[in-house]
């Protein structure tokens, strides 16, 4: 637990070098790059598991040439694909960052004492919470370390992160209402005038800590899970099939907005923001984040002891049981020699 919440720190803390110099190339040169980074994830999970998927078909109990504990290995595995699932919407969630909640930081007041702020100031103040809280989770991990005190597991974070995710929709939606009711002033980004509302750009930086907060707690969590609750030659593959449905949820994100911009005929997410009601896509996505997050909360209890799944599953086969009862079968007859034939037995297998 502590080396990922240390790798993730360590990642956030690159991005938050590295993005206030890079954000305009993204943005202004290479906007299609980020469709790379899904695309090459669907590859390598495609290559990773293309073998392995088909032992679930044919192991050696029917006839085919795969062990039983492969099969057995693989259905831990499918055993993850609800966790996979529910990280689409809130993968949708964080991607309001660069899109809906950048609209918004765009059209608000970005100058400080007359300087204007780069619009990917308020990205790194979502890192934050990110380097702040992963030195506090391993402290709370060094204090717990009594068998008296317990934890959370990794599904309550994954839980508490969505229900954070859910309600930094909701105050998107309330801070963009608030947002039109200042009035208009003129703004120049990029050479180009905007009409923006007077109200300062900190004002939506509590949505932006809570996605920081919701990103602390659910990508650890989810690594650790996708980690330890799947056999170890599998493992790769979970991790890509979590890398996966990370990029899927980029998509399902884009795939939200251009649905509810064409059912609403551009009212819920409007060309520009004050002619319409983008705070009704936010409610929207609040309440679908909610509903995910009552749904993870339902079928947690699967993913709290890590340990159940790879004791049971990966541990013991069919051919383990079926040799516990021939030594059954061996006592009960009182067979001779049933010492060294067992022994040979269990060294075959």
């Amino acid at each position: 637990t502590v080396y990922i919440n240390w790798f993730y720190w360590l990642v956030n803390l690159n991005s938050t070098v590295v993005f206030l110099g890079i954000a305009y190339i993204q943005q202004s040169v290479a906007k299609n790059l980020c469709f790379l980074i899904p695309f090459t994830s669907v590859l390598i999970a495609i290559h990773m598991v293309r073998n392995n998927c088909s032992i679930v078909l044919i192991s050696e109990n029917n006839g085919g040439r795969y062990s039983e504990t492969s099969v057995e290995n693989v259905k831990i595995l499918v055993k993850l694909f609800p966790l996979f699932g529910l990280q689409l919407l809130y993968r949708a969630c964080i991607t309001q960052i660069p899109s809906g909640y950048y609209l918004q930081t765009m059209h608000s007041n970005l100058k400080l004492n007359g300087f204007l702020l780069p619009v990917a100031v308020m990205k790194v103040i979502s890192i934050l919470p990110v380097l702040i809280l992963a030195p506090l989770l391993e402290l709370l991990n060094t204090c717990y370390q009594s068998p008296k005190k317990i934890l959370p597991s990794p599904a309550t974070f994954i839980i508490m992160g969505h229900a954070c995710a859910a309600l930094s929709a909701l105050l998107a939606g309330i801070s963009e209402i608030h947002r039109k009711n200042y009035p208009q002033v003129e703004q120049t980004l990029s050479g180009k005038v905007l009409h923006v509302s007077s109200m300062t750009c900190f004002q939506l930086t509590p949505q932006y800590i809570l996605l920081g907060v919701a990103e602390a707690f659910v990508t650890p969590a989810c690594s650790l899970i996708s980690f330890c609750l799947t056999p170890s030659n599998l493992r790769g593959v979970s991790l890509h099939f979590l890398t996966l449905s990370y990029g899927g949820g980029c998509f399902l994100g884009a795939f939200l907005v251009h649905f509810l911009y064409f059912v609403s005929g551009g009212n819920f997410y409007p060309n520009n923001l004050s002619s319409g009601n983008m705070e009704r896509f936010f409610f929207t996505l609040a309440t679908l984040m909610a509903i995910n997050t009552l749904v993870f909360w339902r079928i947690s209890q699967r993913y709290t002891d890590l340990s159940v799944e790879l004791s049971s599953g990966a541990g013991h086969s069919h051919l383990y049981e079926k040799l516990l009862q021939y030594k059954t079968c061996l006592r009960f007859y009182d067979t001779l020699d049933r010492s060294d034939t067992l022994t040979s037995m269990e060294t075959v297998l």
